[in-house]
């Protein structure tokens, strides 16, 4: 078994390169064999509850049959059909989201986020050049978020470390301060620091000619950034921000979407309707690659122009795939029929409720949550926030590991400033689960 094992592992650093990961022959992967509920299990038989839901996205945990028979049986009947035509699991998937959304949405399914972003930028150009607006071009994001990994989402990622040595990269994407609450100015409340920030996208959008700006987009909440929650009152104003100047707003909820949140998507906790709703991981829980980009009808209006460049000219080959779309639909009755997202809100409060308490360890200088999201921010002084080292971050991932336990963390974003742990468990996780993640965090805290 160990001999097996090791030759994995051999060709595992012959054969494949890793995401996020730097160069390093001597230090072998985890090579994962299975999974179970949070739990899951390396080839060696240890086993690990997933604090991270592997990378924010198996939202009803692992080894769900319900979701193998539907693509099974989906995968018999048809295989494959480009959404150059179209399938009935396509349709019902659309049907549903639109539910979901509580709104009147056109949807267009790629693969990934990054896909998902990358068709609402080209969308909101078009849709601009479409009524009569051609110079709105630009796209605004925020400092610290990250929108995904093809080159126009990297522009809009707000990300140095993401973007170094790959630059320059797509024009017209511009960024403003995201609503850092921990780290605002003395002497101003969170609610006037979230204001000035909504208020300093503004003069970004006048000064860069608001007739030249043909979207907004964020997430509800930073996440992988750092887990940077806003005062509702900021997505409120952004909102009416964007509608004064004529502005798209895109959301991303990519993460926050499908429960995450405490709510069916993220946005929804703060009472706003987006333009464009861009979607993946827990869409499907990631049992098949699949996204959406979720388009307000009167805005598809605009694509009804009879000249050869008025539609959309924009194809994925497997995107809306009808397995795909089955397993989403299979995805969301688990759901909907176990009530997940209110699960996702309880646990959330657990988990935050617990989090306090670690307030009063000397390197915790925040803790930030946003439904099942829980941020933990580490700081060398509690008194100046200096941000503590990278290596002592990645020594408490290492604890938790040793002990049973996969968190992560705010990597590669702002140099510095990767010091945020990151807890997001499957939203099916049980109390025993949110025990072990509360016991195994304050035990490895407390040894610090």
């Amino acid at each position: 078994m160990i001999t097996d094992i090791e030759n994995l592992a051999a060709k595992d650093r012959q054969y494949l390169w890793h995401a996020m990961t730097p160069y390093n022959e001597q230090n072998p992967p985890m090579i994962i064999e299975e999974g179970k509920g949070s739990w899951i299990a390396d080839a060696s038989g240890n086993r690990y509850l997933d604090g991270m839901s592997a990378l924010w996205c198996v939202n009803i945990g692992y080894g769900r049959e319900e979701l193998a028979k539907a693509a099974y049986d989906q995968l018999k009947k048809l295989s494959f059909g480009s959404m150059l035509q179209s399938h009935e699991p396509a349709i019902r998937l659309a049907e549903k989201l639109n539910e979901w959304l509580e709104g009147d949405y056109v949807v267009f399914f790629s693969n990934s986020g990054s896909d998902a972003n990358e068709v609402a930028f080209k969308i909101a150009r078009q849709y601009h050049e479409q009524n009569g607006e051609g110079n709105r071009y630009k796209i605004v994001s925020r400092y610290r978020a990250y929108h995904g990994n093809s080159m126009g989402a990297l522009s809009a990622t707000g990300q140095s470390q993401r973007k170094f040595k790959y630059e320059p990269l797509a024009a017209g994407f511009l960024h403003v301060p995201p609503p850092y609450g921990y780290r605002r100015p003395d002497g101003m409340s969170v609610e006037q620091f979230n204001l000035q920030c909504a208020k300093d996208l503004e003069q970004t959008i006048v000064w860069e000619g608001k007739e030249t700006i043909a979207a907004v987009i964020m997430e509800p909440a930073i996440t992988g950034g750092g887990v940077i929650v806003p005062h509702p009152v900021y997505m409120e104003e952004v909102e009416r921000i964007c509608r004064k100047h004529g502005v798209l707003l895109i959301i991303d909820e990519v993460i926050c979407g499908f429960g995450r949140s405490g709510r069916k998507f993220g946005h929804m906790n703060f009472g706003i309707k987006p333009d464009i709703v861009t979607m993946a991981k827990g869409l499907t829980s990631a049992y098949l690659p699949l996204s959406a980009t979720a388009v307000r009808k009167e805005i598809y209006e605009a694509f009804k122009g009879k000249d050869d460049y008025s539609h959309f000219r924009h194809v994925n080959t497997f995107g809306g795939n009808p397995a795909s779309c089955a397993v989403a639909l299979a995805n969301l009755d688990i759901i909907e029929r176990e009530g997940l997202v209110e699960r996702s809100r309880v646990l959330g409060e657990r988990l935050a409720e617990s989090a306090r308490g670690w307030l009063k360890h000397a390197n915790v200088g925040d803790v930030r949550s946003f439904g099942f999201i829980l941020g933990i921010e580490l700081v060398a002084d509690r008194r100046t926030k200096e941000p503590l080292p990278l290596a002592q971050v990645a020594k408490i991932i290492s604890a938790c590991k040793a002990k049973g336990l996969i968190i992560g963390k705010n990597g590669d974003t702002v140099d510095g400033f990767n010091n945020v742990l990151t807890i997001a468990p499957p939203l099916s996780s049980t109390d025993d689960d949110l025990a072990f993640i509360v016991s195994t965090l304050s035990e490895v805290l407390a040894s610090m």
